[in-house]
Order: C-alpha cells, then sequence, then structure tokens
C-alpha cells in the first residue's frame, strides 16, 4: 500500500473520542503518580492499522538503531510531516486539556511559563525557536529489545506532559515489555512504577519534572520513563510528543 493511501486508510477507521474522559480524574492520578491511563484510547482495528505503517519509509523522517546509541535494543522512526491524519488528530485533540494541567503544574512549580489553549500556537512557538522537526514516533520491539530510562528533550520548548499508545496486545502478540516510570525526589532513592497497558491503551506521563505537595511547600521530582526488556514477540507503540524537535 502505498503511504498516503496507507495514511488515508488510517483515517479512515473509527476516530478516538476523547468525550468520556473524565479529565479531573486524569489530573489526579498524575499529581498523585506522575502517568495516567486512557483506557482503550484506540480500538483494534486502528492500532493494526498504524503499526502496519512503520515500513512505509517515505512516511518517517529518521529511523533510530536504539544499541548504536546507547539508549537500549529496538529501533524507532520519527513521523514526517504532514503526520498521518490520526496521528495529527491525537496529537491536536489531547493538547489542550493537557495543556490546562500543564499550566496548574507550572504554577505551582513558580515557573513562568505558560501554554496556549490551542496547539498550533504552541507549534508556531516552536517553530520560531528553530524547532522545525516533528516529534510523533513509532517503536518497534523484538524479543530481548528494551528502552532505557530517558527523557524527550528536544529543545527550549518542552511540553511537560507526553502520551505513549499500546498498539500490540500483551500476552498475546509478546511477553515482558512493560512500561516504566522512575521519580526521583530530593535527598531520597528513585522510585520505579509499572504501568499495566493492554491493546489501544494511551498513558500520559510527565516527560521532565512534576510537582509535590511537601511539607514545606510544592517542589518538583524529576521523572523517566522506558520499556523493561521483550521477552518473546513483538511490541509496536506510538509516542505522541507536543513539542517539535531542533
Amino acid at each position: 500500500m502505498p503511504p498516503s493511501t496507507a495514511a488515508a486508510h488510517v483515517s479512515a477507521r473509527r476516530r478516538p473520542t476523547l468525550d468520556g474522559i473524565d479529565w479531573l480524574a486524569i489530573e489526579d492520578a498524575l499529581n498523585d503518580a506522575g502517568s495516567a491511563v486512557l483506557p482503550s484510547l484506540l480500538d483494534d482495528d486502528a492500532c493494526n492499522a498504524l503499526t502496519a505503517l512503520y515500513p512505509q519509509d517515505r512516511l518517517f523522517r529518521s529511523r533510530v538503531v536504539m544499541e548504536r546509541h546507547g539508549f537500549g535494543r529496538g529501533e524507532y522512526q520519527y513521523f514526517a510531516y504532514p503526520l498521518p491524519d490520526l496521528i495529527a488528530q491525537l496529537r491536536t485533540s489531547l493538547y489542550p486539556p493537557l495543556a490546562t494541567i500543564a499550566n496548574r503544574w507550572n504554577e505551582a512549580m513558580d515557573i513562568d511559563v505558560r501554554y496556549p489553549a490551542k496547539h498550533a500556537d504552541f507549534l508556531r512557538c516552536c517553530h520560531e525557536a528553530g524547532q522545525l522537526r516533528p516529534t510523533p514516533l513509532m517503536l518497534r520491539y523484538g524479543p530481548g529489545d528494551y528502552n532505557c530510562l530517558h527523557q524527550d528533550l528536544y529543545g527550549e520548548h518542552v511540553f511537560p506532559l507526553q502520551v505513549a499508545i499500546l498498539l500490540s496486545e500483551p500476552g498475546v502478540d509478546f511477553s515482558g515489555g512493560e512500561f516504566v516510570m522512575t521519580e526521583q525526589r530530593p535527598r531520597m532513592q528513585s522510585r520505579p512504577e509499572v504501568v499495566p497497558l493492554r491493546k489501544g491503551d494511551a498513558v500520559v506521563f510527565a516527560v521532565h519534572h512534576r510537582p509535590v505537595q511537601g511539607t514545606r511547600g510544592t517542589y518538583r521530582v524529576n521523572m523517566r520513563h522506558g520499556v523493561s526488556r521483550l521477552r518473546s514477540g513483538q511490541r509496536h507503540t506510538v509516542g505522541i510528543i507536543f513539542h517539535d524537535a531542533l
């Protein structure tokens, strides 16, 4: 299937709906643990159609083999502009409620940056700063692959929340490969957290740091995310990053 047809094929399937999401509950979960799950954001057909895009080289601007850079094992590809319709729609529709949360976080952490209500306006800020390259990506893991703990920071303008959508079914398509986060609080050892996901589920998580209420006020904790080692099968994920890259 040619790339343009493949992208249209994805957009023709049932679009995700955000109408039933309780964003106050999502914010509570993010405040509590730095992550929150959006169950069944995509149906099986949409997941399978997105996975089928991975071999379509012309849809992507670059491919990274993680082992070459010490990032882990496995590989990922960054989508090129124009993004496939479904990816673009997810980026545009998920941003506004997350921007509200991000602005409250920055206020709590005494950070002056505020994010505009519309994603197009935020991208304009990125592009004016020379951050022109799209960052949504697709990751592919096979047996023995993993992703080291990291943060996706691509320039001056960094949106503090990110979304990953699991496109494969645990226990059917693969085993192992859990989504993992760590939280580093001042003068404390890192706290790990495994976020269980099913096919089509999305996880919203902190990219860099998040606010935590302490006895002496609010302070920042440092967050990292990664993927544990796959034991068998193949795992595909789509990452929705809201800032563009240098």
